[in-house]
């Protein structure tokens, strides 16, 4: 039998268990985080989470490295002593495709002569630059935010303003602008980076990099539902009233009621904006629910099938087999 796709609305949220590739191998893209004194260890792990996640979900996507700007181990904003897997140098340089500065709030706004010169070069041979926290001074003291947008963190916009004023220092929490990335914070470095994958690849990726990054979950059920900003109103209020009834699933003209429309504006709402029919949606959102709770919780079959509203073993192991490929009753425990 033939496995059936999840439509775009859940796609992303079953990527992580599917591990589905694209028709062509996209070329895996070269990363480097320069660790500098007193860096953020929270807006590097945020970046650096991001690119391995991606590659959980699609393996060999991003590379990653960490440099030092000598020989020495590097002391984290929060104390932690790192070992960077080597020396940036300019050989390092012609390996990367997008080269991280990751600065801090106690990182000195100092810079040598050869650490500029390495930025000039990686920048004349077509890598991306980024920089974290503060990292954009560095980026902006060596002449190449000339021109662009950019963040930084408050505590050093003065400081960037005075030495590139051909730079339009930005208060966003974080700015892709070109072949420039930067961020002001850690949350600015995970959305920095999730923006930057959505333009490399698609949008089912992204879903579901968030989908496991910002998990939110009790013993049995997610705290909230992720919300799709996406959605108009009413559709994203009819998504929310079926998460929160997976048990005893509502009739589609109880939810047209509840969202003010007719049941076939609501088809009509979920075609255009879901690319799907409201029944399927709410069985693939059932469906994928049933497999965190298999994989999560201790419960039984019998317990998860009904928490999800299916009506029989037999429904909900022939509903189950024909997205995921097998049986619930071999699903891979997680619960130790």
């Amino acid at each position: 039998m033939e496995r059936r796709q999840f439509s775009g609305g859940m796609k992303g949220k079953n990527l992580r268990y599917l591990k589905e590739t694209p028709n062509a191998t996209p070329p895996t893209v070269r990363t480097g985080f320069v660790l500098l004194e007193h860096f953020s260890l929270p807006a590097f792990t945020q970046a650096l989470d991001t690119l391995i996640t991606a590659n959980l979900l699609r393996p060999g996507l991003f590379t990653t490295r960490t440099f030092g700007l000598g020989e020495a181990e590097v002391i984290s904003d929060l104390g932690l002593v790192i070992r960077p897997d080597a020396r940036l140098d300019a050989g390092a340089i012609n390996d990367l495709d997008l080269l991280v500065v990751c600065g801090g709030y106690r990182t000195e706004l100092k810079v040598s002569d050869e650490f500029i010169g390495l930025l000039k070069t990686a920048a004349e041979r077509g890598a991306h630059l980024a920089g974290l926290w503060n990292g954009a001074w560095f980026l902006g003291k060596a002449g190449l935010l000339d021109g662009y947008r950019c963040a930084i963190h408050p505590e050093h916009r003065p400081a960037l303003t005075e030495i590139a004023r051909a730079t339009h220092v930005s208060s966003e929490p974080y700015v892709i602008d070109r072949d420039r990335l930067t961020a002001s914070s850690p949350s600015g470095a995970f959305h920095m980076a999730l923006d930057w994958i959505k333009g490399l690849h698609d949008k089912a990726l992204v879903e579901g990099i968030e989908d496991i990054l910002a998990f939110e979950e009790s013993r049995y059920r997610r705290i909230k539902p992720t919300e799709n900003v996406c959605l108009s109103a009413p559709l994203r209020e009819v998504v929310k009233l079926m998460d929160a009834n997976l048990e005893e699933p509502l009739e589609l003209e109880q939810l047209a009621v509840y969202a003010g429309r007719s049941r076939r504006q609501l088809e009509r709402l979920f075609k255009e904006q879901l690319g799907t029919t409201p029944q399927r949606y709410y069985l693939e959102l059932r469906i994928t629910e049933a497999r965190r709770l298999l994989q999560h919780t201790e419960l039984s079959q019998v317990d998860v099938l009904v928490a999800c509203g299916f009506v029989s073993p037999s429904h909900f192991s022939k509903c189950y087999s024909a997205y995921f490929g097998y049986r619930p009753s071999k699903e891979k425990r997680l619960v130790k």
